[in-house]
C-alpha cells in the first residue's frame, strides 16, 4: 500500500521544468527515463548558463556522454578571460590618457604666458648685400626656456626659415602652421639702397615689423608649437641662426597667387576623395566662402587707405596755400585767422596719416593673417587627402596580397606561402596604422579648426573695438581743432 500510494505521488507531482511544455511534450520516454534525463543534464545547464548554442542543443535532444562532460577543464575560462580583458581595459585606458593629455594640451590649459615683442629694425650693410635685423624680446615662465627673459636679434630670413621648420614637421600634420611673412622685394629694394629714412622706407619696415609681431605671436600662443624646441632655439639662441636656405618669400601679389593655388589644389583633391565626413564637405564649402569675403574687404581697406592718404595729402597743399595767402593779407585779423585755419590743416593732415595707418593696421593686417590661416587650414585639409590616399592604397596592395596567397594555395606552391603571409602581416599593419593616423589627422583638425573659429570672433570683437574707439578719436580731435578755430574766425571783424 504504501508503494501504491508513493507511485501515484510520484504521478500527479508536476513538471520539474515548470513552463517548458514543450520539452515534456517531445520526451516519448517512460516517467522513469525523463527524471533520469533531468538529472544528467542539471549539471550542463549550470555549466553552459550564458551559452545559448548549448542550451539551443540541451532542448533538441542532444547528449554528451557523461564521461566527456568532466574532461571539459572550464574552470580557468572565467580568470583567462577576465583576465584577456582586463589587459584589454588597460591598454583602452593607457590610449584614452593619452588622447585626454593631447586634448588638454591642446585647449592650453596651463598656468604658462609667453609675451613676445618685436622692435627696434636696424639695417646692417648697404647696397645689394643689406639688410634688417630685429631684436626679438621674449618674457615666460615656461620651465623649458633657460631664462625667463631672452633678447635677441633676428633678420628676416630667420622667421621665414622657423616658418619652414614648422611647416616640414610630421607631427603637426593637421596642425595650422601660422602663415609665414610676406616679403616684398620692391620695399626692400628702396630700403637697401636709401641713404636716409624716407617716408617710403619707414612705413615698409614699421609694416614688415608689425607682420613679424603677428606670425611670432600667433606661434607662441599655440598649446603645441610653443613648446617646439626649433622656436625656443629662435627666441633663445644669442649667436645668429644658421643661414637660412630655400626660404624665399612671396611678394604680395605672389602670396595671393599662392593661396588661390594652393585652394584650388585642395578643392581638386578633395573632389576625388570619397568623402564620408560631410562636415568636411560644409566646412570647405565655408572656408570658401569666407576666404572670398576676406579678399573683398581687403581690397576695400586698401582703397580706403589710399584715399585716406589722397585726403592727407590735399589737405596738406591746402594748408600751405592758405598759409601762404595770409602772408600777403593786409587785414591784419583775417591774416591771423588764415594763419590759424592753416596750422588747423596741418594738424588734421596728420590725423588722416595717422588714420590710414591704424586702418592699415589694425583691421587690414588682421583681414590678410586671416586669409593666411585659412590656407593653413586648407593645407591640413590636404594632408588629410594625402592620408587617405595612403591609406587606401594599402588596402588595394593588401587585397592583392591575399590574392596572390589563394593562387598559392590553389596551385599546390606551398614554399612561398610563408614569404606571402609575412608581407599580408605587414600590410595589414600598415591598414590599420593608416587608418588610424587618417583618423586621427581627422580628429585634430576639427579641434584646430574649433580653436580657430573661436579665436576669430574673439579677434575680431577686439579689433572692430579697438578700430572703432580710433575713429571716435580722431573725430573728437577734428572737432576740437575746428572749435579752437572758431572764436578766431567770430573775431574778424
Amino acid at each position: 500500500d504504501l508503494l501504491c500510494i508513493m507511485a501515484n505521488e510520484g504521478k500527479s507531482s508536476p513538471p520539474l521544468f515548470g513552463d517548458d511544455d514543450d520539452e515534456l511534450a517531445q520526451s516519448p520516454e517512460p516517467e522513469e527515463q525523463k527524471f533520469s534525463d533531468v538529472s544528467t543534464e542539471e549539471p550542463d545547464k549550470g555549466l553552459f548558463d550564458d551559452d545559448d548554442e548549448e542550451k539551443g542543443n540541451a532542448e533538441e535532444g542532444e547528449k554528451e556522454p557523461e564521461a566527456e562532460i568532466p574532461s571539459l577543464d572550464v574552470s580557468d575560462v572565467p580568470k583567462k578571460v577576465a583576465k584577456s580583458e582586463e589587459i584589454v581595459k588597460e591598454a583602452e585606458a593607457t590610449d584614452e590618457m593619452k588622447e585626454e593629455e593631447e586634448e588638454a594640451e591642446d585647449d592650453g590649459g596651463d598656468e604658462f604666458t609667453m609675451e613676445i615683442t618685436v622692435s627696434d629694425p636696424q639695417k646692417v650693410g648697404d647696397g645689394m648685400n643689406a639688410y634688417m635685423t630685429y631684436q626679438v624680446k621674449t618674457q615666460t615662465n615656461m620651465p623649458d626656456f633657460k631664462s625667463h627673459k631672452s633678447a635677441v636679434r633676428r633678420r628676416f630670413s630667420d622667421f621665414l626659415a622657423l616658418h619652414s621648420k614648422l611647416a616640414e614637421k610630421s607631427e603637426y600634420a593637421g596642425r595650422i602652421i601660422p602663415p609665414a611673412p610676406e616679403k616684398s622685394v620692391l620695399g626692400m629694394t628702396k630700403v637697401k639702397f636709401s641713404k636716409e629714412e624716407s617716408t617710403g622706407s619707414v612705413d615698409f619696415i614699421g609694416k614688415r615689423k608689425t607682420i613679424l609681431q603677428r606670425f611670432v605671436t600667433r606661434v607662441s600662443k599655440h598649446p603645441v608649437l610653443r613648446k617646439d624646441d626649433d622656436f625656443r632655439e629662435f627666441l633663445e639662441k644669442t649667436e645668429d641662426l644658421p643661414k637660412a636656405k630655400g626660404t624665399s618669400a612671396l611678394s604680395g601679389a605672389g602670396f595671393m597667387r599662392l593661396v588661390r593655388n594652393v585652394g584650388d589644389a585642395v578643392s581638386k583633391m578633395t573632389s576625388k576623395m570619397e568623402e564620408s565626413d560631410q562636415w568636411f564637405e560644409e566646412k570647405q564649402l565655408e572656408l570658401d566662402a569666407l576666404e572670398g569675403h576676406f579678399k573683398r574687404l581687403v581690397t576695400g581697406i586698401d582703397s580706403l587707405v589710399t584715399h585716406r592718404k589722397d585726403l592727407s595729402t590735399a589737405t596738406e597743399a591746402f594748408s600751405k596755400t592758405v598759409a601762404l595767402l595770409g602772408t600777403v593779407e593786409e587785414h591784419e585779423p583775417l591774416a591771423r585767422a588764415m594763419s590759424q585755419l592753416s596750422d588747423v590743416e596741418g594738424k588734421i593732415d596728420r590725423l588722416h596719416q595717422e588714420q590710414s595707418s591704424k586702418d592699415y593696421f589694425i583691421f587690414g593686417e588682421l583681414i590678410r593673417e586671416y586669409i593666411g590661416l585659412i590656407a593653413g587650414i586648407k593645407a591640413c585639409f590636404s594632408q588629410r587627402v594625402k592620408l587617405f590616399h595612403a591609406w587606401q592604397s594599402a588596402q588595394a596592395t593588401l587585397l592583392k596580397k591575399r590574392e596572390t596567397e589563394t593562387k598559392l594555395k590553389a596551385s599546390g606552391k606551398t614554399e612561398k606561402l610563408p614569404d606571402i603571409e609575412k608581407e599580408i602581416k605587414d600590410w595589414e599593419e600598415k591598414v590599420d596604422n593608416g587608418q588610424k593616423e587618417f583618423d586621427k589627422i581627422s580628429k585634430r583638425i576639427k579641434e584646430e579648426v574649433a580653436k580657430f573659429e573661436s579665436t576669430r570672433v574673439k579677434e575680431f570683437k577686439s579689433s572692430l573695438i579697438n578700430y572703432l574707439e580710433t575713429l571716435m578719436l580722431t573725430q573728437r580731435q577734428l572737432i576740437s581743432h575746428w572749435e579752437s578755430f572758431l572764436p578766431e574766425a567770430k573775431a574778424i571783424v
